[in-house]
């Protein structure tokens, strides 16, 4: 992978990237909150798309190239992302489909941004859809309206374990349960098989024949 620097209003960030000879599409995957890019399920699912023949890149946000482990707003994570993907639009094969995602946070920020980024479709690796409950306060909001909200074809690979909680399917979302927790770390082979199976169905993406 090649790290290249990709200048935001909200500072640098960096985007590594897995190149692909005759790209069929791209899939741009972020990090959770505390975490980078190197996490077992973004490595499993960026070797998945990449045997599908898509052109991965995995992106850090600006707060984690700073040296920062605490996530910023929502907003400026959002805007700071979608800076990124519009720059890596720009600078790859024109008109390639585009698939976006992330682990945890990063599933959030892809959800939300989803119809400004122009996706064809979403990935999403532990979904937090309930957040922590704090000593004290009332439970707070679920987030399932950020994954009801999107409009294109959805995968959530969740945990059956996951302390956040488990988000239900619906029409355009599919959702694959594998043994685990929060981390997604046991069950790296079946993660990749789920993505590779649900990037080959996505309309506009045809897999190259030297590659079936």
């Amino acid at each position: 992978m090649q790290p290249v620097t990709v200048t935001t209003t909200h500072g640098d960030a960096r985007a590594h990237v897995w190149p692909a000879d005759a790209p069929v599409g791209a899939l741009v995957l972020g990090h959770g909150a505390g975490g980078g890019v190197t996490a077992p399920d973004l490595t499993a699912a960026a070797r998945a798309a990449a045997d599908t023949g898509l052109r991965v890149v995995l992106v850090e946000q600006p707060y984690r190239v700073a040296g920062r482990r605490a996530p910023p707003r929502a907003p400026v994570l959002d805007a700071a992302w979608t800076e990124v993907v519009a720059a890596l639009r720009a600078d790859g094969p024109a008109g390639l489909p585009l698939v976006v995602g992330g682990r945890s946070s990063g599933a959030r920020v892809a959800c939300r941004t989803a119809a400004g980024t122009g996706a064809a479709g979403v990935l999403c690796l532990a979904f937090p859809l309930q957040p922590a409950a704090r000593a004290g306060r009332d439970p707070a909001p679920s987030r399932l309206p950020e994954l009801d909200a999107v409009d294109v074809p959805v995968l959530v690979v969740q945990g059956d374990r996951d302390p956040f909680g488990m988000p239900p399917a619906a029409a355009r979302r599919e959702v694959v349960v594998l043994p685990g927790d929060h981390a997604l770390r046991r069950e790296t082979a079946a993660l990749g098989a789920a993505v590779r199976g649900w990037l080959r169905s996505l309309p506009g993406l045809v897999e190259p024949v030297a590659r079936r």
